[in-house]
């Protein structure tokens, strides 16, 4: 177990480094685009979904399998089930909330929808650096 452990630690970290620089560079930049926005904005969907897409796939996987452990006795059920509440958080914030707010981005700037976005990328943010701290406590603990 401690093998898988430190595996979902290094991805959940990964995800939530990920996160915390899309939120602090990347989407305060979007402001900044002159012309074009719309353009942008589908370019950075397909080349975000590169990076974010195997950091979900790798979490899921270690997640389910802790779980299972968990279940079985052969891992600690509350720092798992914490971990796994935080992936299920940023899982159904980026479906409900990002994605729909990126698909009205896709028609060109709204400043709403980006304040929006800004905020709802926060849950997330919050949601991820949680998530390295429940993961630490499972390799820790």
């Amino acid at each position: 177990m401690t093998g898988l452990a430190v595996v979902h630690l290094v991805l959940v970290a990964a995800y939530a480094g990920f996160q915390w620089t899309v939120r602090v560079l990347v989407y305060p930049q979007f402001a900044q685009v002159p012309t074009g926005f719309a353009g942008y904005e589908r370019s950075h969907q397909q080349r975000i979904t590169r990076v974010v897409g195997p950091l979900f796939v790798g979490q899921g996987v270690t997640t389910l399998w802790l779980l299972v452990l968990a279940a079985r006795g052969d891992a600690p059920a509350l720092p798992v089930l914490a971990g796994a509440v935080c992936l299920a958080v940023v899982l159904v914030v980026t479906a409900l909330g990002a994605v729909p707010l990126h698909r009205v981005l896709d028609a060109g700037w709204d400043a709403a929808a980006h304040h929006r976005l800004l905020r709802v990328d926060s849950v997330r943010v919050a949601a991820a650096s949680l998530g390295v701290l429940a993961a630490a406590w499972l390799v820790l603990g």
